[in-house]
């Protein structure tokens, strides 16, 4: 198989309607009613945080990280990461994460969480939230509820309810 020619970029204000239609392609209307869309669309997300990847000239993938706070806890949200259909299962969706994690730890950020499938996650360093520790303003299947350390023993002592920081 020949390796795409895939460009990573930090995202830009340019980028926000291809990034809504991927979204539109990718998640449908339904993606408005869940609990981290209803959290992220209460502070903007990090545009330096916040990527693109692209084919050529053709958006073929985005993840964003927004501000959030864990009870008084700073804290990152990851997502929405998506890769367009004919794209997923190359790698595309591991480098945006790859690159987001790192321009995160970077930025000194020592906390990322997610409502993700924790198979996928995990060899990014994220693992199930222990049960009760850490709740959202609506429902979330507990077993989707995933925190990375950024930084060595950042998730001690952490808990309370995730909301936008912003």
């Amino acid at each position: 198989m020949t390796e795409l020619p895939l460009f990573i970029a930090v995202e830009t204000a340019a980028d926000d309607y291809d990034i809504d239609k991927l979204h539109e392609r990718t998640f449908g209307p339904g993606r408005f009613a869940r609990t981290a869309f209803r959290i992220r669309e209460q502070a903007p997300h990090e545009r330096a945080l916040s990527f693109t990847a692209r084919v050529g000239n053709m958006l073929v993938g985005s993840v964003r990280l927004t501000r959030v706070r864990i009870g008084t806890t700073p804290a990152l949200l990851l997502g929405p990461l998506t890769v367009e259909p004919p794209f997923q299962s190359v790698g595309i969706g591991a480098r945006l994460m790859e690159v987001a994690l790192k321009a995160a730890q970077d930025s000194g950020h020592r906390l990322v969480v997610l409502v993700g499938d924790e198979p996928y996650y995990a060899r990014f360093g994220f693992k199930r939230v222990p049960i009760g520790q850490v709740t959202l303003p609506g429902p979330v299947d507990p077993a989707r509820l995933l925190v990375a350390e950024l930084a060595e023993g950042a998730f001690a002592g952490v808990a309370g309810m995730v909301s936008a920081s912003g």
